[in-house]
């Protein structure tokens, strides 16, 4: 019996890696097409270092003590409150068991408030922040891409390995520029539509918007750039 569950499993990671890379692949072309478009980055890429334990996946519990994890990625436009973005998230029970995993899906956004830009948001080169190829001055010289922070409210559908599918609103906040009082902590919440149970125990995970926006582009820095002082060098007679 233990077999074909491990079957199972396997190709549900298969399936959302797939998912997550058909959504990443896209950005680049989508971004150009509208200048309101922002990457949602959630516990998931060069956020994920293994130095920083809290920031993959990201949790929010309930008062009963079961959460939540999710990571994913995706794009939304403001203007058109359109969304494309999907991951994975495993619901567990206060001790820990494992209640349920499977994929989410976001279907709507709701709102956006952004909290402004963070130009220096980003790490330099050898913080350690990820694989080489996905380190943030190549991001962010390839899309033109600015972190932003914000608070994003999606509807999202969970869609278990087995069992029928849940219905719920996510809030993800990026605890990034003139963040407000209130919503200093980062992390995501998460509120199911069966029962209104309220997973609003923002626990850990590292979040990330990255605007589009072509009036808030930085030219990216060349590796000699990145790796020179920071003190100009004297004319050369």
């Amino acid at each position: 019996m233990l077999r074909p569950r491990v079957f199972s499993f396997h190709a549900f990671g298969e399936a959302a890696l797939l998912c997550l890379t058909l959504v990443l692949g896209g950005m680049p072309a989508m971004a150009q097409t509208n200048d309101n478009n922002y990457i949602l980055i959630l516990a998931s890429g060069f956020l994920c270092d293994p130095g920083y334990s809290s920031a993959c996946p990201a949790t929010a519990k309930a008062n009963q003590g079961d959460s939540y994890e999710l990571s994913g990625a995706g794009t939304f436009d403001v203007q058109g409150k359109s969304v494309t973005a999907t991951g994975t998230f495993a619901h567990k029970s206060p001790n820990g068991n494992m209640l349920e995993t499977g994929v989410w899906l976001a279907s709507e956004l709701v709102s956006f408030d952004s909290y402004g830009a963070a130009p220096n948001a980003l790490p330099r080169q050898g913080t350690g922040f990820g694989p080489r190829a996905m380190r943030p001055g190549r991001m962010q010289g390839a899309l033109g891409s600015m972190p932003t922070g914000g608070l994003a409210v999606f509807r999202i559908r969970l869609l278990p390995l087995q069992g029928p599918s849940t219905n719920a609103v996510l809030q993800v906040n990026c605890a990034l520029g003139n963040v407000p009082r209130e919503r200093q902590v980062e992390g995501i919440r998460i509120t199911l539509e069966k029962n209104g149970t309220d997973f609003s125990e923002e626990v850990s995970g590292r979040v990330m918007f990255l605007s589009m926006r072509p009036e808030l582009n930085v030219p990216a820095k060349t590796p000699q750039q990145e790796l020179a002082p920071d003190s100009a060098e004297p004319p050369s007679s």
